[in-house]
């Protein structure tokens, strides 16, 4: 049976809206510590392994979820997740604080890793012609669940509790997930979606298994580019607020709407970088960001315009949720879907290792100076080495198009002549 290729995507969106959830995690926190006795710290670990652990149970089960199939994986991510968040409640019943690292903490950080990458190279196979839009769509869903679990579950905890918040959330996320993973399904044998890409003539540089495009250039490349981008962007996430109020005076109100504009920068820059890069390419896009950051690190030292400071983190975050999504649309036009779903999981090991890597240098760093200045400096110096490289990679890119063009040429010329 054809399956709608716009159902997929809504099935793909349906079980990140429900992992990206885990990014409201701040409205928790206060509510705990009140209620528990726990320690800020010790609420906030809890985070910690999660979201450490995400990319990296990305990348340790891409291979199984390439086995099992989009279906069956965001089955289990769905089990795992629903049972982590429900799970925490019953940690909060029972006063324990390893239980809900282990509920919280490590059950939803594999739900997350798994139903995070279950859906993209499904994705991307049902859109050869618009591989950023599609891949676009879904980790919008994934920077967009926080805009919609942050309201719902403050609500919830004030008028039932945070046990019975997690209760409810948990089972809403499993029932969300469940119901987008009944209907994704690969595009076997589907005529349509083969005609989409015969007919804009798309076809990847290469199909490469995950252990031939590991010994490449092009995917350390990559990998390194986007583990800038991630740590850029988390970093300034991380401190954007106390930042905002220090260099540039912006009063607590105004930054908490700043970090507020900022989830929508996240989410809008997912989507709108990601369709933008199917007209300009996937190379060109990455080019943009980091003279976009370069230029933006340069200045913000200097700058004492509350709208020009604000602007220019906004550009900094839109960069950030922009290279999540074009990540896995760049993997697939150079190592083809042969695996994706296990070359996306190991390229996310980056999303774990900027995740640690941007606090603790912008923490340590303005610890020891008293200043965020040497930060700037730093991420200036980091993003202009990944500018150098991600223009190597745009030479390269377009050298093998060209190549593989001509080879296409000359196969179209041979079979006229066998025919002749």
């Amino acid at each position: 049976m054809n399956k709608n290729r716009w159902l997929i995507a809504l099935s793909a969106i349906a079980i990140h809206l429900s992992i990206g959830g885990a990014y409201a995690y701040s409205v928790y926190k206060n509510p705990i510590t009140a209620q528990m006795g726990w320690s800020s710290t010790d609420v906030t670990i809890a985070f910690t392994i999660m979201m450490g652990l995400a990319g990296f149970a990305a990348a340790l089960f891409g291979s199984l979820v390439e086995k099992m199939g989009p279906r069956k994986s965001a089955i289990v991510a769905a089990i795992l997740f629903g049972a982590g968040q429900a799970g925490a409640g019953v940690a909060i019943l029972s006063d324990s604080i390893v239980l809900y690292w282990a509920t919280y903490g490590l059950l939803s950080g594999l739900g997350m890793g798994i139903g995070y990458i279950a859906p993209v190279s499904t994705l991307v196979k049902w859109f050869p012609d618009r591989r950023g839009l599609a891949t676009g769509m879904a980790v919008l869903g994934f920077g967009s669940g926080a805009l919609i679990t942050a309201p719902v579950a403050a609500n919830l905890m004030n008028g039932v509790g945070i046990s019975n918040t997690y209760f409810i959330l948990g089972i809403s996320y499993f029932v969300l997930m469940l119901l987008g993973a009944l209907y994704i399904a690969p595009p076997v044998g589907n005529v349509s979606v083969d005609k989409y890409a015969s007919s804009k003539g798309i076809q990847p540089i290469a199909q490469l298994s995950a252990k031939e495009a590991v010994k490449t250039k092009h995917f350390w490349m990559l990998w390194s580019m986007h583990l800038v981008n991630v740590t850029a962007g988390i970093m300034m996430i991380s401190v954007a607020s106390p930042m905002a109020q220090e260099i540039v005076g912006l009063s607590v109100a105004g930054a908490a709407t700043m970090v507020g504009l900022m989830g929508l920068f996240n989410g809008g820059g997912r989507l709108l970088w990601a369709a933008a890069s199917d007209y300009i390419g996937r190379h060109n896009v990455f080019v943009i960001f980091f003279i976009i950051q370069l230029v933006t690190f340069i200045t913000l030292p200097f700058t004492t315009n509350l709208i020009i400071f604000q602007l220019l983190i906004f550009l900094v975050v839109s960069c950030y949720g922009g290279g999540f999504s074009n990540l896995p649309a760049f993997a697939s036009d150079l190592f083809g879907t042969k695996q994706l779903g296990v070359i996306h999981g190991y390229l996310l090991t980056t999303w774990s290792l900027g995740g640690v890597f941007g606090p603790i240098i912008v923490t340590t760093i303005r610890s020891a100076t008293n200043s965020y200045e040497p930060v700037f400096y730093l991420f200036s110096v980091l993003i202009g080495i990944s500018l150098i490289i991600s223009l190597w990679i745009q030479f390269d890119v377009r050298k093998l198009k060209k190549k593989q063009k001509e080879s296409e040429k000359d196969l179209k010329i041979g079979d006229v002549s066998t025919i002749g």
